[in-house]
């Protein structure tokens, strides 16, 4: 099996802001990023960082660096560039030297803001959770919803991998 899963992809998670995340979620966001990671046929180990935190750690991100004064869900900073969406839309692969692993970017997620959602669209928090790593990475990977054609794309792939875990 030379799948997505037997990379060596590195996914770290911290925290912030008196939110502390227990194993199974720590599983959960490894699992949704692999997934997602998988689905693109990525064929290189890859690192991505995953920030958890509250909505006045991702205020002040959202805030600091897009200039939006306010809480969101989730936050991502791609640290490729693509000529179009997904894997092999990496215009160059910049590749870590020291771990010979390709630098995806960084995801900050809000988890008062996804409890928040998960309650409004009657989901389980996981499944918000699920969402909106999925959501995450898909933009890490080039992905954008700034016109209809490319929000369905986005939201077609979103929902495919959700029903992958099962949770769609």
């Amino acid at each position: 099996m030379s799948d997505t899963f037997k990379l060596k992809h590195k996914i770290s998670t911290r925290h912030i802001g008196g939110v502390s995340p227990d194993v199974m979620h720590r599983s959960l966001i490894r699992q949704a990023v692999l997934m997602t990671l998988k689905s693109e046929s990525v064929d290189r180990p890859c690192a991505i960082n995953v920030l958890i935190t509250d909505n006045k750690g991702i205020r002040s991100y959202n805030d600091k660096y897009r200039g939006v004064d306010k809480a969101t869900d989730v936050i991502s900073f791609p640290m490729q560039n693509y000529s179009h969406p997904g894997w092999n839309g990496i215009v160059d692969i910049d590749i870590d030297l020291d771990t010979q692993n390709v630098p995806l970017g960084d995801i900050i997620i809000s988890t008062e803001k996804i409890k928040k959602q998960a309650q409004a669209y009657r989901r389980t928090i996981e499944h918000e959770t699920v969402h909106m790593l999925i959501h995450s990475t898909l933009h890490l990977l080039g992905y954008e919803h700034e016109n209809p054609t490319q929000d369905r794309e986005m939201k077609g792939k979103e929902k495919v991998l959700q029903r992958l875990m099962g949770y769609f």
